[in-house]
């Protein structure tokens, strides 16, 4: 009886929830960019003040990941997001072509329900509010259980500033009571516009089924790929550092590294130089067995670990306590083959390659497998070889020369500062870009007119017995005046 009404209790929450968020909505509408610009301000620098504090809470809930990694992530989610949308046009007009009599005008969605996961759930939260409002949006928030103390204790920190700005705290909200049915009612809610989702494949799944506009991302499992140009000890720093932040619970991080087969000897050296445990074979069946569950999909248990709590729970006694990463051979890619998965932790699948085309075919064997239209990246210094795979391999971002986990996200890189990778069409996502403020509007097209129909009929061919013709008075030269002349008419509109 008390599990009917926990139900009830979190359905009806929904409801007051998203009623609340489209009343804050219409009335964020009516404001100016300057009054939104100000209100996401006081997001990121809310963000920034609370970082250490949501981050403590965040690693208490949890148990993933690293303090001090999540406080960068706190950080990243505030600052580095406001700082890359605070000069964005998202208010009203946001384009003119007066040549082509052509205005832009942003319309936001509504009300957005954002999923949060447990891996990153404070740093989700900030970066999920600021670009919904930053595009004229309210979101309500669905957290992960696991995760639920940090992540209203950071809608705390968000409503607060939203008030403080002059907003209605409202634009944000979270359920408090999470139950799979109050996220299938929000989902579904006839007042939400768009679903924001982030999360394991199973919630994205249903985001996208639930009949409501999504933008949802699938799982990463990128390869990193060290090419025998690359300045290997930079490369391998640029891969540990990268999949040991929070302890590889961001989805863009390494998931497998590639190399030739005559670069094994000097790969394996530099990586056991900096801290990389090779497993032997009977270390890699024994934690092969214990990374996986048996429906296939990744144990919770390794999610955000650190080596040495790894280590315990599978069994291995001979790691040493210094092992940064675990390192496994692997040399087949599905079922069967366990390092072939996604593994948001410190543990790295090791593959080789005969040359460069068989290590492609390889990347590619393991992202249609896992990870389509993800992240993949390499350390190389040709950039015909860059070129070759960016042209074939099925991701949406080609990392070069960066850490993967902080490149993937925007941090170290030019790409747009996001927890939520588009995945693509190949891994069934409505975008491939970083997500931002601009896939939270719609664009509203004024158009003027620039002609009359009158105008095209009198330079069109004339049709007679169902058979088309030219003025017979007209020269070859005339003829393909008028046909460019249609054409750029055309194309100008």
């Amino acid at each position: 009886m008390r599990l009917i009404d926990k139900d009830l209790l979190s359905m009806q929450e929904v409801r007051e929830l998203v009623e609340a968020a489209k009343a804050a909505q219409r009335e964020l509408a009516q404001m100016g960019q300057e009054q939104v610009d100000r209100i996401v301000r006081a997001i990121a620098d809310a963000g920034v003040r609370n970082a250490r504090r949501l981050a403590q809470m965040a690693n208490e809930d949890t148990g993933f990941g690293i303090v001090e990694d999540k406080i960068i992530k706190n950080v990243f989610a505030s600052r580095g997001v406001y700082d890359h949308i605070k000069d964005m046009k998202t208010i009203g007009e946001v384009s003119c072509d007066p040549a082509r009599g052509v205005h832009t005008i942003a319309v936001p969605v509504g009300v957005i329900a954002g999923l949060i996961p447990s891996t990153n759930p404070t740093s989700t939260a900030l970066y999920k509010a600021e670009i919904a409002i930053k595009a004229g949006n309210a979101i309500v928030f669905s957290p992960h259980p696991a995760a639920l103390r940090c992540i209203l204790e950071t809608v705390k920190v968000i409503r607060q500033a939203v008030s403080e700005a002059g907003g209605n705290e409202n634009l944000v909200s979270c359920i408090t009571i999470p139950t799979m049915e109050a996220t299938d009612n929000l989902m579904r809610h006839r007042d939400v516009a768009m679903i924001l989702a982030t999360g394991g494949s199973a919630m994205v799944r249903a985001a996208y089924s639930s009949g409501t506009p999504a933008i949802g991302v699938g799982p990463g499992n990128g390869p990193a790929y060290l090419e025998k140009s690359c300045d290997l000890k930079l490369a391998v720093k640029r891969i540990m550092d990268s999949k040991t932040f929070d302890n590889g619970t961001i989805c863009a991080s390494e998931q497998s590294i590639i190399c030739d087969e005559d670069m094994v000897v000097a790969v394996q050296a530099e990586m056991e130089r900096q801290g990389a445990y090779f497993l032997d074979e009977g270390e890699r069946e024994q934690l092969g067995r214990f990374i996986l569950r048996a429906n296939g999909t990744m144990n919770p248990e390794i999610v955000g670990r650190s080596v040495e709590t790894i280590a315990k729970l599978a069994g291995l006694t001979k790691v040493p306590a210094s092992a940064r990463v675990l390192v496994a051979r692997e040399t087949g890619v599905g079922r069967g083959h366990p390092y072939s998965n996604e593994k948001l932790a410190p543990i790295l699948a090791f593959y080789v390659g005969r040359d460069y085309k068989d290590v492609c075919g390889k990347v590619c064997e393991i992202l249609h497998y896992e990870g389509a239209g993800h992240t993949f990246s390499m350390h190389t210094q040709n950039k015909e070889i860059e070129d070759y795979f960016a042209r074939r391999v099925p991701a949406s971002r080609i990392l070069v020369n960066t850490p993967s986990a902080l490149g993937g996200i925007g941090g170290t890189t030019g790409l747009m500062p996001s927890l939520t990778l588009g995945c693509g069409a190949v891994g069934g996502s409505a975008t491939s870009e970083n997500v931002g403020p601009m896939h939270l509007l719609n664009l509203r097209y004024v158009a003027h007119g620039l002609k009359e129909l009158d105008e095209i009929r009198a330079g069109a061919p004339s049709c007679e017995d169902g058979v088309c013709r030219v003025n017979p008075d007209l020269s070859a030269v005339d003829i393909d005046s008028i046909v460019n002349s249609i054409l750029a008419k055309l194309k100008a509109l």
